[in-house]
């Protein structure tokens, strides 16, 4: 049962957000109203177990597809989302240009990387929030990996990968839409209207889901059905789309970066670091001003954005206010071995987002919404890679 202090703790964090909205929006401040969409999306992802890593591993190992069905149906829900705003013209369209080669090697990390980790990023964010120490650990191992491509050794090997690019007229990004040449709107109904005839005609097979507070029939204390939380990260990522344009990012939902400039913040001086708030903020003149006979390297500031940062804060809180309000947020210690595995699968992971400028939310809920060429060919890669992992160390774990 849920008692009345995990009822407070709910209605609290709502009210909160509420008020920093309001604050957001009568000041202009938009950058913070990624604070309460990073909150809902987290508490979405955890209500329905939203999981890229786990639709994937159930698939294959339970023949369990309402995991996988309810990441489609979000992806789904933004094409539709997505149309809306653009033809309002508040958003213009911006699919990733396509990158071949770093989206096959890419998407091979990652998709390794996600299974022995137990989670996409956004999967170990709400695991690792609710108590998951395997997905603690992998988050610990992430952001190393990204750095490792954005600013270590494998900079070079980055900058190697992304080369291979197929472009369009005048650089056009290689989009759905753009192939073709069926409007994005048409083509996204043309998704919505096969998805609900497949829902329609597909059996109807009663599953009886494990829910932690039957008696309890409020939704926001219940557990969800994939579908259901798929639609409603759907709809959270136009909003998300609206409010990052205002800083520049003209991108929906995407957590990589975050994940990154998060640990910049924690590991980094200050001094090296250039917050970006919104897009007509003013870049700073930086002079550097050293004795002639003694010169100091130049060090180059890196950018932290701050609806980033803060969605991925966002969506850490929304995670846990969910499984403490339901009762599931408790520590789940693992088998030593299992967390080394989860590190170095987060490492991978980090590594494999870092080549493609994504992980699952970026380059594939938002990426294939916005029906880029480039990250169809990731997520295909990355499906493939997962696939067999799941085959020889999953079921192979399974089967000793």
């Amino acid at each position: 049962m849920v008692n009345s202090f995990q009822r407070f703790v709910l209605y609290a964090s709502l009210f909160i957000l509420l008020i920093i909205a309001i604050y957001a929006i009568s000041e202009q401040q938009w950058y913070l109203l990624s604070l309460p969409v990073g909150f809902i999306f987290g508490f979405s992802l955890q209500k329905g177990d939203l999981c890229f890593a786990s639709a994937i591993s159930e698939t294959i190992m339970f023949r369990d597809r309402s995991k996988l069905f309810g990441f489609w149906v979000a992806i789904v829900t933004s094409m539709i989302a997505f149309s809306i705003i653009s033809l309002l013209g508040w958003v213009t369209l911006n699919p990733k240009h396509f990158f071949w080669l770093a989206a096959i090697v890419g998407g091979l990390s990652f998709g390794i990387g996600i299974v022995l980790a137990g989670g996409c990023i956004s999967g170990c964010l709400y695991k690792g929030a609710t108590g998951n120490i395997n997905s603690i650990m992998a988050i610990l191992a992430i952001p190393i990996g990204i750095a490792l491509v954005e600013f270590g050794p494998l900079t070079e090997m980055n900058k190697f990968l992304n080369s291979f690019v197929i472009k369009g007229d005048e650089g056009t990004a290689l989009s759905l839409y753009y192939v073709t040449g069926i409007p994005y709107w048409i083509l996204s109904l043309i998704f919505l209207l096969a998805t609900i005839v497949f829902m329609i005609t597909r059996k109807n097979k009663k599953e009886k889901s494990k829910q932690t507070n039957k008696s309890d029939k409020n939704i926001l204390f219940r557990r969800w059905k994939p579908w259901i939380a798929g639609i409603a990260i759907g709809v959270i990522g136009a909003v998300a789309y609206i409010t990052s344009a205002t800083t520049g990012r003209n991108y929906p939902l995407g957590i990589t970066h975050g994940v990154l400039q998060f640990q910049l913040i924690l590991t980094e001086k200050s001094s090296n670091l250039q917050y970006i708030f919104s897009k007509n903020q003013q870049q700073p003149k930086t002079e550097v001003k050293s004795p002639a006979n003694n010169p100091e390297p130049i060090v180059e500031k890196k950018k932290i954005n701050v609806w980033l940062v803060l969605n991925v804060v966002g969506l850490v809180i929304g995670a846990f206010v969910s499984g403490f309000s339901s009762g599931t947020a408790k520590f789940l210690p693992k088998e030593p071995s299992q967390t080394f595995i989860a590190l170095l699968g987060g490492l991978l992971i980090g590594i494999g987002a870092g080549l493609t400028g994504g992980c699952s939310i970026g380059n594939i809920l938002s990426g294939w919404a916005l029906m880029s060429l480039g990250n169809f060919v990731f997520g295909i890669f990355t499906i493939f890679a997962a696939y067999l992992t799941t085959l020889v160390y999953l079921i192979g774990i399974k089967n000793q």
